[in-house]
């Protein structure tokens, strides 16, 4: 019996892990990810991968650095860029300004991680444009362009697109991953980081089958 018993287990074990990945396979609407309805304006070649994120938010720190390594290994059909939302906070409305200065002036990959730390382990407080033309200028960075960046015309705009798209994904917190512009992933179906993005690379994979499929 002990014996019919083990046998029994190890047939249940080994049905769970050949079906765990087809269920993996196959995200699905309400529990796994929100359709966007309408869909985000995306490009027309690769599938587009868009992290909504904020310099404030600690969460977003945590994520930064697992993000980036996932990032970097990604399909050449799939495309990432990062969004930086204020949710109309004034003073997350000036991180989203640092991070459109430093990636208009290419220095970006240079100091993003460094912004990060700042804010959440050394505790830097960016109250003033003029604390954060200090700071980067301190870091290496040409203070007058950036200071110049942080100012330009088209800054505003920029800051007003992000929250625009955030509130047309229906984003109500960060980080928050949209691909292909439709499907807007539910952070609360993963357990972890690691697990998100298992959850991202399927529906990535679902959005190249519904691409294939037109």
């Amino acid at each position: 019996m002990k014996r019919f018993a083990a046998l029994l287990f190890a047939a249940l074990i080994s049905s769970l892990a050949m079906s765990g990945p087809s269920l993996a396979a196959e995200p699905q609407a309400g529990r796994d990810y929100k359709a966007i309805d309408p869909p985000l304006a995306t490009g027309k070649g690769k599938i587009e991968v868009i992290e909504f994120f904020s310099y404030g938010c600690s969460h977003c720190n945590d994520f930064n650095p697992v993000i980036g390594q996932w990032a970097a290994m990604l399909p050449k059909d799939v495309s990432f860029r990062r969004v930086p939302v204020s949710f109309n906070r004034p003073e997350w409305a000036r991180l989203s300004r640092i991070y459109f200065a430093l990636e208009a002036i290419g220095d970006l990959a240079k100091l993003d991680a460094a912004v990060f730390r700042a804010i959440h382990q050394e505790r830097v407080v960016f109250r003033t444009d003029e604390a954060v033309i200090s700071w980067a200028a301190g870091k290496g960075v040409d203070g007058k362009k950036f200071a110049d960046a942080m100012a330009a015309f088209s800054m505003k705009s920029m800051v007003l697109r992000a929250d625009q798209d955030a509130t047309a994904a229906r984003i109500s917190g960060v980080p928050a991953l949209v691909v292909d512009g439709k499907f807007l992933i539910n952070n609360e179906a993963a357990a972890n980081y690691g697990e998100l993005l298992k959850l991202a690379d399927s529906i990535i994979a679902k959005a190249r089958q519904e691409r294939k499929g037109k």
